[in-house]
């Protein structure tokens, strides 16, 4: 199992990386999905948007966006692609801590992978309920 993090057009101080990969793997582990490996990619809005307007074929800017890599019964192999612009902005919107959305978001898109979704508001109501619930066992 492998959580790796990398920074492109990205500023954003990550901290305590080597707590946060292990707790990502605790969270695979409660969710009883098996993890292969795990990229989390943090750039700016510009470089997601061009892998939204890609591979999604979406023209707006979003601040998460999530591939799985593997197979049907296959452990979990994933790029998560953070625009730290949108993290940002969304904390001093908000009103919370730079740290505290980008662990949500992280959090966010692990939870996908799990295969939680967030289209419908009972899908997003469920999603929101385990972003809290590991936010709240990260930081206490």
């Amino acid at each position: 199992m492998a959580v790796q993090f990398f920074f492109n057009e990205s500023t954003i101080k990550l901290l305590d990386r080597r707590r946060l990969k292990a707790f990502i793997k605790e969270l695979f582990l409660a969710e009883d999905v098996l993890l292969g490996s795990l990229r989390y990619i943090f750039c700016s809005d510009r470089f997601l948007l061009a892998i939204n307007r890609e591979f999604l074929k979406h023209d707006d800017y979003t601040d998460i966006i999530t591939f799985c890599l593997s197979g049907v019964r296959e452990p979990v192999e994933g790029e998560i692609y953070i625009s730290t612009d949108r993290v940002k902005e969304n904390s001093e919107v908000i009103g919370i801590s730079l740290q505290h959305e980008l662990h949500r978001v992280i959090f966010h898109g692990a939870l996908h992978l799990c295969g939680y979704k967030d289209k419908k508001p009972t899908d997003k109501k469920k999603m929101t309920d385990a972003e809290d619930k590991y936010l709240q066992y990260y930081f206490g």
